[in-house]
């Protein structure tokens, strides 16, 4: 496969898991600005600090308001990880790759980008309005996943799209887990509280994990939730599974046999991380410190998009 081709697999993978993750932010805060006793104000800033968007949103706002921050994320063309933005940069990748994706995938993610860069960012939006805009966003993605499980070849293309789709997702859920952490309580004694609680209880919410949460967990507690969202096997949206699944399709695209070892830096790095989280106990996280850790796991997950960038995208000099 053509480096150019595979890197626009990964990248629409990406620009669409990163649009749905950022209508989940939007639409889990939103949800919990309803919730919150009256003398708790609403906190915008978060997602914008747990997402690094904090100094571009400072360059061309002058407060994190619900107005600005909703604009910001969603339809800031100035902001490259804005929804429109994403799924402007997903359309333009999949345009390029016609000849290796599916038909029905290319109408789908058309229809989708103009129905959100169709939609008006100025009009007075509803409760009701704002959070059914952002559920068609989550529902219009996992549609679009859908239909590639249904009408693509399970090839190289295949696996380089849930090489991207996996670790965007896994960099994304740190995230929604950082989001607490910037998150302020009005009091240091709320800690343990049922605000506290029903904080951490929006986090599980905004990656569709509350039930499968309630399932395996007698109660909710911080540390049972760290370690679902961080070091579970089984759930989609969990750290370890999407680090698991990403080194799966890497691996296939290699060719390499996974038992045998890396063949290349992005193996490397990858499986490096796969199992340093696999021998990661709830209680080392919070030794490190919560938000450290994920400081941590995110700047790893940068360092295998530059090694899978280096390995497969690169442009190699020729050799005379």
């Amino acid at each position: 496969m053509l480096s150019r081709v595979a890197n626009s697999v990964y990248w629409m993978h990406r620009y669409i898991e990163r649009a749905e993750n950022y209508a989940r932010f939007m639409s889990v805060n939103f949800n919990l600005a309803l919730d919150l006793p009256p003398n708790v104000n609403q906190q915008w800033e978060p997602l914008l600090i747990a997402t690094a968007d904090n100094y571009l949103f400072d360059k061309y706002y002058k407060q994190p308001t619900r107005e600005n921050v909703i604009h910001f994320m969603t339809f800031e063309k100035r902001n490259p990880n804005s929804i429109v933005s994403c799924l402007s940069n997903a359309r333009e990748n999949a345009r390029t790759i016609r000849e290796v994706i599916s038909k029905e995938m290319w109408e789908h993610l058309n229809q989708f980008y103009l129905k959100v860069r169709e939609t008006s960012p100025k009009q007075q939006w509803g409760e009701v309005q704002t959070q059914s805009f952002f559920t068609d966003i989550r529902n219009d993605t996992q549609l679009f996943y859908g239909i590639i499980d249904a009408t693509i070849t399970r090839n190289e293309a295949w696996h380089f799209g849930r090489l991207g789709r996996f670790l965007e997702r896994a960099d994304k859920t740190s995230r929604f887990l950082d989001v607490k952490y910037f998150t302020l309580l009005p009091e240091i004694e709320a800690v343990g509280s049922t605000l506290d609680l029903m904080i951490w209880s929006a986090v599980l919410k905004s990656v569709s994990a509350y039930n499968m949460h309630r399932q395996q967990y007698r109660s909710l507690t911080p540390s049972s939730i760290v370690e679902f969202l961080i070091l579970d096997k089984m759930f989609p949206r969990a750290v370890a599974h999407c680090i698991r699944q990403a080194e799966l399709s890497l691996y296939e695209i290699s060719g390499n046999n996974i038992s045998h070892g890396f063949g290349n830096t992005a193996e490397r790095t990858l499986s490096k991380l796969r199992a340093e989280i696999e021998f990661t106990e709830t209680a080392d996280v919070f030794k490190a410190g919560l938000h450290q850790y994920l400081d941590h796991f995110q700047t790893r997950t940068n360092e295998i998009g530059a090694s899978i960038f280096e390995t497969y995208f690169d442009l190699k000099p020729v050799e005379v």
